[in-house]
């Protein structure tokens, strides 16, 4: 190649300096998310003991389980469930609830056993409905333990 063309080489562009920061920004973004979700989730720590994000999980938490409380009433009133059927719903639903909301294994547990634990307040309801499920002579009422199982769960703290 004569010499006299060298004059119309050059050397690449270099890159820009935005590309670098950007790919530092991004790196320390991904560290600081992984060092929150590691803070917020990790051992011992459970997602409902962080402020903002326990306060929303338990309103949607309610807000479901009222729904579906609701939704037994409405059920029972067009003749779908019987009262046996509906008590049987409802008391599920309402421990359903309970071991979401609290972590305690209310499925599971006898109501004597509700009674002297920290989920004492819903163990009248919950025999009231185990009385609608279990007795065909109960005289409890379907609709009423249903407006205070709402009653229990948006009270629920």
């Amino acid at each position: 190649m004569p010499d006299e063309l060298l004059q119309y080489l050059i050397a690449p562009s270099p890159y820009s300096a935005r590309w670098l920061w950007l790919a530092i920004l991004l790196t320390l973004g991904l560290i600081a998310w992984y060092g929150a979700v590691f803070a917020l989730t990790g051992p011992g720590r459970r997602l409902a003991e962080v402020p903002v994000v326990g306060a929303l999980r338990g309103e949607l938490l309610k807000r479901r389980a009222v729904g579906a409380v609701r939704g037994i009433g409405r059920r029972h009133r067009a003749g779908e469930l019987d009262a046996a059927q509906a008590g049987a719903a409802l008391s599920r639903e309402l421990r359903e609830f309970l071991h979401q909301f609290t972590g305690v294994r209310a499925r599971h547990l006898q109501l004597s056993d509700l009674a002297a634990g920290e989920l004492a307040a819903a163990a009248p309801l919950l025999a009231d409905l185990n009385d609608v499920q279990f007795n065909a002579d109960s005289d409890v009422d379907v609709a009423a333990a249903g407006a205070s199982a709402e009653e229990l769960i948006r009270a629920w703290t």
